[in-house]
């Protein structure tokens, strides 16, 4: 049994969508599944942003217990200037208690992203998640380009699933959903090869 969190911040639904998907694909791999979302920390005013708080109000706020408990981790955010958003940045930057003792070591994690406009930060914004990643010491699990998915219309970045969803609220595209569940499945098919390599290390030891 692979452990999958799938952690987001989501302002008015477009990245709340993507991380359902996400989640949805990996209980359909039999993963044990933890949705989680990062509080808002302040009102945007944007237009759908109430609507979207009181539709998530349900989903369980993030903690560090998910990303210890997890093998695999999936981080969604909408584009903020080009990078995530500063409620999920929030988040990551109360996990060097786990980092430093090496609790985030070599586990898989992906990253996906939303935003209004086409070529509008998606990708600047999963690239600077790896960032943290890369300080965590686990393994950035990127889309690729092999998969047919990624090369559906409103497809395209080997980086990870992202969407643009202009001034409509809650909004993806279905071929996204399609982008998403593949990079889900290629994040759990990484988390177990390096569980199963750790416990075969551990069994040699």
């Amino acid at each position: 049994m692979t452990n999958v969190a799938v952690i987001y911040y989501s302002s008015t639904g477009s990245t709340h969508r993507l991380a359902v998907a996400a989640a949805e694909a990996a209980t359909a791999e039999g993963a044990e599944v933890r949705l989680r979302r990062v509080p808002e920390t302040a009102a945007t005013g944007r237009p759908g942003s109430q609507e979207h708080a009181a539709l998530a109000a349900s989903v369980p706020e993030a903690s560090l217990d998910d990303l210890d408990w997890a093998d695999a981790v999936l981080l969604g955010s909408p584009v903020h200037f080009g990078l995530a958003a500063p409620q999920l940045m929030q988040f990551i930057n109360t996990t060097s208690r786990l980092s430093i003792d090496g609790r985030l070591l070599d586990k898989a994690v992906s990253a996906f992203a939303s935003g209004s406009a086409e070529h509008g930060g998606q990708v600047t914004t999963i690239l600077a998640l790896h960032n943290a990643v890369c300080h965590w010491g686990s393994v950035i699990v990127a889309t690729g380009s092999a998969d047919p998915v990624l090369y559906e219309e409103n497809n395209g970045n080997p980086y990870g699933a992202s969407t643009v969803a202009g001034d409509r609220a809650g909004f993806i595209h279905a071929q996204n959903a399609g982008a998403i569940a593949y990079q889900t499945r290629r994040t759990l098919h990484v988390a177990a090869a390096l569980k199963a390599a750790r416990a075969a290390a551990v069994a040699a030891a």
